[in-house]
């Protein structure tokens, strides 16, 4: 069948996640951070015989068909690329599904890269941010990876400079699923008011800031009030040495940021009933280096 293609699709964590607001056209107004971290799907694309698409997916029971988010960043590609030949995709799942860590978008975004370095294509960016934002708000994000602000329904991307290497423990629970659907409609309730300027000045110093620090995430108080054992997850990693800790997006995965990958190991002792991820930030030249390596 010839040559195989290979990606590896990371995670990413919000270093902060702001909602405005819900704006006329029924989306919601963000500002956030979005951070790529080295936990990652991996996946594989080749062409078939055939000339229809097909999708294996391993470990997960997500659907293997149009309404699955590689299954239509592959057929969106074939589609604007022209590309006549089948295409036959296998997808490795590691990520959590509904935990707020980006696996379904970074999926898509694996695949629109994997599909360009298969046909030996180029695409002008613009031209593949549109298309990536037509599949998700957040597929335009793994597109660059690293860290960058996020605004509008979070799919205009800005990169912004890299943090030094840190090392991120996410604790997923495994009898706790969160919908975004779900999750904007609890914190719609909640946002009665604009917000502070104070909290949007904190916001922009963080975008500039190389030190971290400052996490936070609108969704935390309507999450954590139907979920309350997210709260104790939180308190536990930071009781177990995390520097800070917050919700992964929308949920209902938690994560913290700790020292060394030594306290972190030992942090995740406290969750023997979850699922837990050893992982490190990446920078945008780390990221971009994994995505195109052969």
């Amino acid at each position: 069948m010839g040559k195989i293609v290979r990606l590896k699709a990371f995670a990413k964590v919000n270093l902060c996640l702001h909602v405005l607001g819900k704006m006329p056209d029924g989306y919601h107004e963000l500002r956030t951070i979005f951070q790529s971290i080295s936990l990652h799907d991996s996946l594989e694309l080749q062409f078939s015989p055939s000339r229809g698409l097909s999708l294996e997916i391993v470990d997960s029971e997500l659907p293997a068909d149009s309404k699955n988010l590689v299954w239509r960043a592959i057929d969106a590609l074939k589609r604007e690329l022209r590309i006549h030949k089948g295409i036959q995709a296998r997808l490795i799942k590691r990520v959590p599904v509904a935990r707020g860590l980006g696996g379904g978008s970074s999926n898509a975004a694996a695949a629109l890269i994997g599909v360009l370095r298969l046909a030996r294509c180029e695409l002008p960016l613009p031209r593949l941010l549109e298309i990536a934002s037509s599949l998700g708000a957040d597929v335009p994000f793994f597109i660059f990876g690293g860290r960058a602000l996020g605004v509008h329904r979070g799919d205009e991307i800005y990169p912004l400079p890299d943090f030094p290497a840190q090392t991120v423990l996410v604790v997923s629970p495994r009898d706790i699923s969160v919908s975004t659907r779900d999750a904007y409609s609890w914190l719609d309730r909640r946002l009665t008011t604009p917000r502070s300027t104070h909290k949007m000045w904190s916001f922009c110093a963080l975008c500039w800031s190389r030190q971290g620090g400052g996490l936070s995430n609108d969704f935390e108080a309507a999450v954590f009030r139907r979920h309350s054992r997210l709260r104790q997850i939180k308190q536990r990693l930071l009781q177990g040495g995390a520097a800070e800790a917050a919700l992964a997006g929308s949920g209902s995965a938690v994560f913290g940021i700790f020292r060394n990958p030594a306290q972190a190991r030992r942090a995740a002792r406290a969750f023997p009933e979850d699922q837990v991820f050893l992982a490190r930030t990446l920078s945008r030249e780390a990221y971009r280096e994994a995505m195109l390596a052969r």
